[in-house]
């Protein structure tokens, strides 16, 4: 065993992985353990009860709640939001995009308490594993990572045998899917999810297992944004989290921002995982047809491309790379005028925009109107433009040998 004494932080979920490490990491290494929860969403205050019930039953000497929901929102989905980043044109990054802030405050937890050691319970199979310890690495580099779940090959029935043998507390049992939940969506993996052929069944949603068998009446809605940032859901001003929460609420039932990601692993394979994002669905998709109305056209086109790149680097795990702060920066900026109202309708299965309206609105500050009446230019304008605009085809169209 270890001669250091300071406590093993572990990340704790409750879940049987990281419910196993609690008491195999004070056997193992003669070290206490303090277990820390760092909630970006998708903890009530009775799951909190039972988490910390939980921690102390395996034998956590300290159990560390913390709410993070808000620094979430401020240091990730915003951004997420400027960019309207949806990996492969589809996924929001429901939960992969907390693991970088989850890991920064693990680490502090670990530096308030003089803890040379911090724990995570991933497997050596999903993407979490590189997450967790690049932003670890990154930040404190001098931090011991132990995974004994990844490094030590655990399976499920030797985890559940190690707990029954020592009278120690099980997780719930039973589910046949694995969820994930977060302040901007859900994931859910199973046996379908394991090949690329079928859908998971409507009683494996999590949200919205009734959207079709008994289905909402349609709704009209209005969202409010303010330079990029969501301040109000159908007039009434809330926070960025509260009205994410009841954004989910609201279109969940609906079933909008269902879900299956098909995509390249943070390991180089291909990996597919159901989802419901509902609240980060229409927020990205109102919010993206509100720039329409204010952003240029060359604003739009770079800032799809960084934005692309940001979407990478979160998924990666890379969002502590000084070049996110850059990106960040220059996604801020352009939401400068982003600012104005968005109504939609809900229907099941069917998120429709109906309008847009912004001060900044580049459609009002024409005199023309499109297919109408040209307002802004005469007719010779318009003929000399085309020819301007032609030359490079027609000298390249001259060069050929064709043309006069």
């Amino acid at each position: 065993m270890s001669t250091d004494t300071s406590p093993i932080v572990l990340a704790f979920s409750g879940g049987l992985d990281t419910s196993f490490c609690v008491p195999w990491l004070k056997e193992n290494y003669g070290r206490d353990v303090v277990t820390a929860t760092v909630n970006t969403g998708g903890i009530d205050a009775a799951a909190a009860q039972e988490l910390e019930e939980r921690a102390y039953a395996l034998g956590a000497i300290e159990h560390v709640l913390i709410d993070a929901r808000d620094d979430f929102f401020d240091s990730v989905i915003r951004h997420l939001i400027a960019g309207n980043v949806l990996r492969g044109n589809a996924y929001p990054l429901c939960v992969g995009a907390e693991r970088g802030l989850q890991a920064e405050r693990l680490a502090a937890v670990a530096n308030e308490r003089g803890a040379t050691t911090v724990a995570h319970g991933c497997t050596a199979a999903g993407n979490d594993q590189v997450r967790f310890e690049v932003a670890l690495r990154t930040l404190s580099p001098g931090l011991e990572i132990l995974a004994p779940v990844r490094d030590n090959s655990w399976v499920r029935d030797e985890q559940l045998a190690y707990l029954e043998k020592h009278g120690l507390p099980l997780p719930a049992q039973g589910s046949a899917y694995s969820i994930n939940r977060g302040l901007w969506g859900i994931t859910i993996g199973g046996r379908e999810t394991l090949t690329s052929q079928s859908s998971i069944p409507e009683d494996a949603w999590v949200l919205s297992p009734n959207a079709f068998s008994e289905p909402e009446d349609a709704n009209k809605h209005t969202l409010e944004f303010d330079a990029g940032i969501p301040v109000a859901l159908d007039g009434q001003p809330l926070g960025p989290v509260e009205l994410i929460e009841a954004l989910e609420k609201l279109a969940g039932a609906y079933g909008i921002g269902r879900g299956i990601h098909l995509g390249d692993t943070v390991l180089g394979t291909k990996g597919r995982v159901a989802f419901e994002a509902p609240a980060a669905i229409t927020l990205i998709t109102a919010h993206r047809e509100l720039e329409k109305l204010v952003l240029s056209a060359q604003q739009a086109r770079v800032k799809d491309q960084v934005a692309s790149l940001y979407g990478d680097l979160v998924h990666e795990g890379k969002q502590l790379d000084l070049v996110c702060a850059d990106i960040e920066a220059m996604l801020t900026s352009s939401q400068r005028r982003v600012t104005g109202i968005v109504s939609f309708t809900l229907r099941p299965g069917s998120l429709f925009i109906d309008g847009v309206d912004s001060p900044h609105s580049l459609l009002a500050a024409t005199k023309g109107v499109y297919g109408e009446a040209a307002g802004e230019w005469t007719p010779s304008d318009t003929l000399g433009y085309a020819r301007i605009l032609s030359l490079p085809g027609t000298l390249q169209t001259r060069a050929s040998g064709g043309g006069a």
